[in-house]
């Protein structure tokens, strides 16, 4: 299960985005989303990438907010801006099981996975679960720590390198589209889902 074994669940990342080491607007601008559009956040986390994206599809669209923790979930819905609680609707599911996120097949024009590739422990069936959820061609934004930073972010065990996360995807039928810096502390890949 994702983070749910954590005692502290993703303290490190409330101080992360605190001190800006990677802005999730400027992530989401690479997906280049537009009105009407519907994303997926998988490990939604506190909801800063899920309210970028609510900003980039506008009324019309909708981001569904998907995380283990309810607790998260509820972190989200007392932050969201009056202007997004139609936008964003959060979906209590585990990624790592197929079907887990509660979404429809094929429902996704983009999904959006930060700071939660190094938690996973399926990441195969989290492949698999992204696959089903995401249109034929659809866009895919990765972003996770570039190393661990003292204390900030990940132990050096569970950082998973750039290299690796796009052979992950790449192994797994995703089409690399590019990278980027996302940040001092993080790295950015788009991929699209297969056709």
């Amino acid at each position: 299960m994702l983070i749910a074994r954590e005692a502290k669940p993703r303290a490190w990342y409330f101080i992360g985005m605190s001190v800006n080491f990677s802005s999730p607007h400027e992530a989401v601008l690479q997906l280049g989303l537009r009105e009407g559009m519907r994303v997926g956040d998988f490990g939604a986390g506190s909801g800063h990438y899920s309210r970028a994206a609510a900003a980039a599809v506008g009324h019309s669209g909708k981001v569904y907010a998907v995380d283990v923790q309810e607790d998260l979930l509820k972190h989200i819905k007392l932050n969201t801006h009056e202007r997004h609680e139609r936008v964003i609707e959060t979906v209590w599911g585990d990624i790592e099981k197929l079907g887990g996120s509660h979404l429809r097949d094929a429902s996704l024009d983009a999904a959006i996975l930060t700071n939660t590739l190094f938690q996973v422990e399926h990441r195969t069936v989290l492949l698999e679960e992204l696959k089903r959820v995401l249109k034929h061609g659809a866009k895919l934004l990765v972003v996770d720590w570039a190393g661990s930073y003292g204390g900030m972010g990940p132990t050096p065990d569970r950082v998973v390198s750039e290299r690796i996360a796009e052979e992950l995807f790449i192994n797994g039928g995703f089409h690399k589209v590019k990278s980027f810096r996302s940040g001092p502390h993080h790295y950015g890949i788009i991929f699209t889902a297969p056709q």
